[in-house]
């Protein structure tokens, strides 16, 4: 399989090389696509199972939480013991290496601060008094200027960031409370949530912001019953992602797009599936925007309302990636799922091709997901 990649990457390559006089007969184009289909087809079942038995005994073991914080604005409770007033500092609370299940909960209130969760920290979980009712937030954009006049940058404008794996967090809201900015300004995106580590689930979470939003930067992640709310790119990241019944919806005044997936190779096992979703809102928003060359976005049982651009996708202005893209929708409603007009590289699935994005199994959840605990 590996040697098929390869082969196909090769092919990519020669086709694109400038000045060069080399040209792809279509049925070359044909035999590229063909196998990339049947590629595509068996990939999302193979993610990772030399060690399928070692995470089912790991992920059993963290089930029972060793130990249990509380958050609270209120300063007469955070007074007592394990009792915090910011998040934060429940957080830096916790042994510097984490083991073990930590469940931290999070009374109702606005939480105005910037959090980061290391990477040694794993196996917390945050439980918020209800979404509408538990929020953190904080504006920083990608322009905000450091110590020593540094912007922060994109990574680093993050409201709240993930580190560790086996992260859980519920009934919360992330928001970065930037304001929107206006069509085609730099450096104003600022991300509400940030997660960079491997096998992380959020349930009935929002997250709030504009340019940016959720920043599915890498690592196998499981959105359930989610809203995600953004104008330009705000679903970014090369994640390899599931999004199970979530809405997104779209603030954008003019134009704007929904995700923006980084798979830069035939050989990388990410990309975002969105199944049983929703989509709403203002502007002209496109499902996607090829931020990576080999960029892999599925929409399947997805409601779309009118505000979906036609065509549906862009390549980022580059030819080549309609190539090498892997953009679908399969069995999708409303009055922007019509793809009589969609961009000719993508694709309306068939019932096998869409098979591989519309389970557990694109993300390996059965094995680190079946057995969490999301009271």
């Amino acid at each position: 399989m590996k040697l098929l990649a390869l082969l196909l990457f090769f092919l990519y390559e020669c086709s694109s090389i400038a000045n060069s006089n080399l040209v792809v007969s279509s049925t070359k184009l044909r035999v590229v696509e063909n196998e990339y289909l049947n590629w595509v087809k068996h990939i999302g079942s193979r993610y990772h199972r030399h060690s399928w038995k070692a995470q089912k005994q790991e992920t059993k073991t963290k089930l029972k939480p060793c130990k249990k914080i509380k958050v609270s604005k209120d300063p007469k409770k955070s007074s007592k013991k394990a009792h915090f007033l910011t998040v934060q500092d429940a957080i830096d609370s916790l042994p510097v290496n984490n083991w073990c299940r930590v469940v931290i909960s999070i009374g109702r209130g606005t939480y105005r601060e910037k959090v980061v969760i290391p990477a040694t920290m794993s196996y917390i979980k945050l439980k918020g008094a209800g979404a509408d009712d538990t929020v953190i937030e904080w504006d920083d954009t990608a322009d905000r200027s450091v110590q020593g006049g540094q912007p922060l940058g994109t990574y680093a404008s993050a409201t709240f960031a993930v580190n560790s794996p086996y992260f859980i967090a519920k009934n919360i809201t992330f928001k970065n409370s930037a304001p929107l900015p206006p069509s085609g300004a730099l450096g104003k995106q600022g991300v509400a949530l940030r997660i960079s580590a491997d096998k992380a689930a959020f349930i009935g979470c929002k997250f709030i912001g504009s340019q940016d939003t959720l920043y599915d930067h890498f690592g196998r992640h499981y959105f359930k019953d989610s809203y995600i709310e953004g104008s330009v790119d705000f679903v970014f990241g090369n994640g390899l992602s599931l999004y199970d019944g979530c809405h997104l919806h779209a603030v954008a005044n003019t134009y704007g797009a929904l995700t923006a997936q980084k798979r830069g190779s035939f050989l990388e096992e990410t990309g975002f599936s969105f199944v049983g979703c929703k989509i709403t809102g203002s502007g002209a928003l496109y499902l996607g925007r090829a931020w990576g060359s080999f960029s892999r976005v599925v929409f399947a049982y997805t409601y779309m309302d009118k505000i979906i651009a036609p065509g549906g996708w862009y390549d980022w202005g580059d030819k080549s990636r309609d190539m090498t893209v892997f953009y679908g929708q399969y069995k999708c409603s409303g009055p922007g799922a019509d793809y009589g007009k969609r961009v000719s590289w993508s694709r309306e699935l068939t019932k096998e091709e869409a098979q591989p994005f519309i389970s557990l199994d694109f993300i390996d959840g059965n094995n680190w997901l079946k057995h969490k605990k999301f009271d």
